[in-house]
């Protein structure tokens, strides 16, 4: 695994920690990263709208409303239906650990 790989596999993971602890600023930066498809991840639209789903509808994150509806418009119903699904059950499990 070459060294940009491995910093960007970091940064991930890194994202993924701060979000669980309710950083909703990395949950963001995460549905960025799916968007555009950067920092050793592809383009994945659901999952960019699940972070920044959450980032909005958690933290409140103007910028992550926009996003959702920019990367909604690109997404079929039924891509939506399942990103908002991801986030619950993301939430759901973060907040069972945190407990």
């Amino acid at each position: 695994m070459g060294s940009s790989l491995k910093s960007a596999q970091f940064l991930i993971e890194s994202r993924l920690r701060d979000a669980a602890r309710g950083n909703w600023d990395a949950c963001y930066d995460l549905g960025v990263d799916y968007s555009a498809g950067v920092n050793g991840v592809e383009i994945d639209l659901v999952e960019a709208h699940k972070w920044f789903n959450i980032a909005a509808s958690r933290g409140g994150h103007e910028s992550a409303r926009y996003c959702r509806a920019e990367v909604a418009d690109e997404m079929t119903a039924r891509e939506i239906a399942e990103a908002q699904t991801r986030a619950r059950a993301w939430l759901s499990e973060t907040s069972r650990r945190a407990a």
